[in-house]
């Protein structure tokens, strides 16, 4: 059985699974309750047939554990559940981290899954990327591992190796098998440049905080430097809290709604623009790519949804909410979102993630491998020759939106075809 058939099964699986318990943990009246059940029922059946019919005696401890992961991934990619020792080694991770590799993760098709992978670190050298999936981690296969067991694996001492079998989705290739070396991440810094024609351009690969007060410093910067429009690039940014995204969303936003929180038990909490803290009022374009999550995109959503920007890119991942650790009688807890960040529109980023008004492919290369698959161990990935959403970021800023997007359908035309549309995984759509 290849690799995208087993991946294809196991999602299947945990689809139908977390569908049959979707009912039981979120009946809400009498009527809903008595559904629930029902669809309990049919779950219950299921294990039984299992236990009594399934060609050999199954590990009944794995199913149940299969069918909890296959629920809480059915609901949210970014859930997790630890049992007592599991979430105290969780607890004791989070409050003494240490060096890692840098990926962001979450889980899909059963198996954890990178969102990002933070610019320079080792991750992001050996070009793994959104929508690669990590097949085993030190030798443990990650189908059925819970997401924040996943995330401790990656910490560790500085120096010390984790050996990843990574299935690089969207080159179609088996597993390959890398060893990164675990380093102090740092956070990236905000940059900036002058692009010509008087537009600046101000890089943002992270929402640590501070984050915005750093753009502000940058903006002041390139307007000394003549800016009179500004492109804000947030490709990916998937590092961060989701608060800096607002804070970011506000030094371009002089009034109006940035977006608002809301969960089954959290009452909306809505923000709004405050004029006070608006900074720059000229041109903007902003940029993203699949790698673009969490605060990055509540505020490539506000700009968007609010109009005050055109967005250039890809589409990004799709990760913005507040998680919490609930605890449970036994010691264990789940990991799971508790509300969810939305924009403007009244579409929650988390479920729809932010397409671009004017779509342009990122075209990051691979990087080669050698005889045996292996990525190699020091070059960083090959990025492309040109820009390209750069380079129609400030096209959109010099000669309008219409004139870029009609510029690109030419260039598409000229071809012979157009450009893929990419999936919320950075897969290619295939053409209708």
């Amino acid at each position: 059985m290849t690799k995208r058939v087993k991946i294809f099964v196991v999602s299947l699986s945990s689809f139908v699974l977390g569908i049959l318990l979707l009912g039981a943990v979120l009946g809400k009246s009498s009527a809903a309750d008595g559904d629930a059940y029902r669809h309990f029922a049919v779950f219950t059946d299921v294990i039984s047939r299992i236990k009594s019919d399934y060609v050999e005696e199954p590990d009944m401890k794995n199913v149940t554990l299969g069918a909890l992961n296959g629920m809480l991934e059915s609901i949210d990619p970014y859930a997790s559940y630890l049992n007592a020792d599991q979430y105290k080694q969780y607890v004791k991770t989070k409050e003494n981290k240490k060096a890692h590799i840098g990926l962001v993760l979450s889980r899909r098709f059963g198996y954890v899954s990178v969102v990002g992978a933070i610019p320079g670190s080792p991750a992001a050298v050996l070009g793994l990327s959104t929508g690669d999936v990590l097949e085993t981690i030190n030798g443990v296969g990650t189908r059925d591992m819970p997401l924040a067991f996943a995330e401790m694996l990656l910490y560790g001492d500085p120096g010390t190796n984790v050996d990843l079998a990574v299935l690089r989705v969207r080159r179609g290739t088996d597993a390959q098998k890398m060893t990164l070396s675990r380093a102090v991440v740092a956070d990236p810094p905000v940059t900036a440049k002058m692009s010509g024609d008087g537009i600046g351009v101000i890089e943002v690969r992270s929402m640590q905080p501070g984050t915005a007060r750093d753009v502000s410093a940058k903006i002041a910067d390139v307007q000394k430097q003549g800016a009179k429009k500004l492109v804000l690039d947030l490709r990916d940014n998937v590092l961060g809290d989701p608060a800096e995204g607002i804070a970011l969303a506000n030094l371009f936003m002089e009034k109006g709604q940035i977006g608002y929180l809301m969960g089954q038990k959290v009452a909306r909490k809505d923000f709004t623009a405050e004029p006070a803290k608006a900074v720059w009022k000229q041109p903007l374009v902003v940029i993203t790519n699949r790698g673009t999550a969490g605060g990055a995109e509540v505020a490539a959503a506000a700009l968007l949804d609010s109009k005050r920007a055109e967005a250039v890119g890809e589409r990004t991942y799709g990760d913005a909410a507040e998680r919490k650790a609930l605890t449970m009688d036994d010691g264990g807890a789940v990991i799971l979102s508790t509300a969810k960040y939305y924009g403007p529109s009244g579409k929650a980023i988390q479920d729809n993630a932010v397409t671009p008004s004017v779509p342009v492919s990122d075209g990051q290369a691979e990087p080669e491998t050698d005889e045996e698959g292996a990525a190699p161990q020091a070059e960083p990935a090959k990025k492309p020759a040109e820009d390209q959403p750069l380079k129609k970021a400030i096209e959109v800023l010099t000669v309008g939106v219409a004139a870029a997007k009609q510029s690109t359908a030419a260039g598409e035309t000229a071809q012979g075809g157009t450009a893929p549309a990419i999936g919320p995984l950075g897969v290619p759509r295939p053409k209708q």
